[in-house]
């Protein structure tokens, strides 16, 4: 295969910083992204989310691709809007399709340097794989069973990823997870110019995936009130495994609500901000080792 357009995406949510301001770096300093055989086109994705310094305008745009759209604009959410512009320059049938597509992303849950992927083919586990032997502290997230592959602004192309890092708090600059960050997508790029000069590097190693199971809700009342939080053991311990009757929430009334089901999970995503609206404290996930790449 050959890459010939790579799509690198921030302030897909307009107040998550780290991917925003790389953008406007990158578009600032165009010279860090030449010499490469391939093209690469930068986009900020929600510009008036991202000048509001608020997640989005009307609905999130990482949940609006894929969609049927209205002819009639003017009564379309704006993310929607956005997404058909963006869908009719990189999809697939775009003026400009992209072979590979880069979605910037930053979390306040703990999740360090995260890689999320929606499918387990060969050459994007090849391509984690070759990621986590530069970084051993990536980890990577495979949410293809959660429907994300269908909505997301990374399934505009058959190959990509997102990258995830945090603890960050929403409208906040980290120099530390922007740097982490920056580092990493031109870790990406290297292996695409590997890709199209044929010198994929051959692993002798397992991989690591974190595979998407379920969300969680906090517990709440018959009004839909939360009456609960993240119990602070479990708080930050994104990536470690929770095992039945081990404590999950602190209700207000000071009682332990711990996990009872009867197989050992990998919380992620514990007690992000923005998904208070979705009705989710946590994803679960299940710890996979995978041992063939076919290198």
């Amino acid at each position: 295969m050959r890459i010939n357009r790579v799509l690198l995406a921030g302030g897909t949510h307009g107040n998550e910083f780290t991917g925003a301001f790389l953008i406007k770096k990158f578009e600032q300093f165009p010279q860090l992204l030449s010499g490469y055989s391939f093209a690469i086109q930068t986009i900020l994705s929600n510009p008036r989310a991202f000048a509001a310094v608020v997640r989005y305008i009307d609905q999130d745009l990482n949940r609006s691709f894929g969609e049927n759209f209205s002819e009639e604009e003017d009564l379309i959410p704006y993310e929607d809007l956005r997404a058909k512009e963006i869908q009719q320059l990189f999809g697939t049938q775009g003026t400009t399709p992209a072979d590979f597509v880069i979605d910037l992303h930053s979390t306040t849950a703990n999740m360090g340097l995260t890689l999320i992927i929606d499918t387990e083919d060969t050459f994007t586990l090849q391509l984690v794989a070759y990621l986590s032997s530069i970084d051993p502290s990536i980890k990577v997230y495979d949410s293809g069973n959660s429907g994300r592959s269908q909505d997301s602004l990374r399934s505009l192309s058959k190959f990509g990823l997102a990258i995830e890092v945090g603890p960050v708090a929403q409208g906040v600059l980290v120099a530390e997870f922007l740097l982490k960050t920056e580092a990493l997508i031109f870790s990406i790029l290297d292996y695409l110019e590997k890709v199209n000069h044929g010198e994929v590097p051959s692993l002798e190693q397992q991989l690591t995936t974190y595979r998407y199971l379920k969300t969680i809700d906090y517990p709440r009342n018959a009004s839909g009130e939360i009456q609960a939080m993240i119990h602070p053991q479990l708080q930050f311990k994104d990536y470690q495994p929770l095992s039945p009757g081990e404590p999950m929430f602190l209700s207000f009334d000071g009682n332990v609500i711990n996990y009872e089901e009867s197989a050992t999970v990998y919380p992620i995503f514990i007690n992000e901000a923005a998904y208070y609206e979705k009705g989710i404290a946590m994803c679960f996930t299940d710890k996979q080792q995978i041992l063939d790449f076919r290198f």
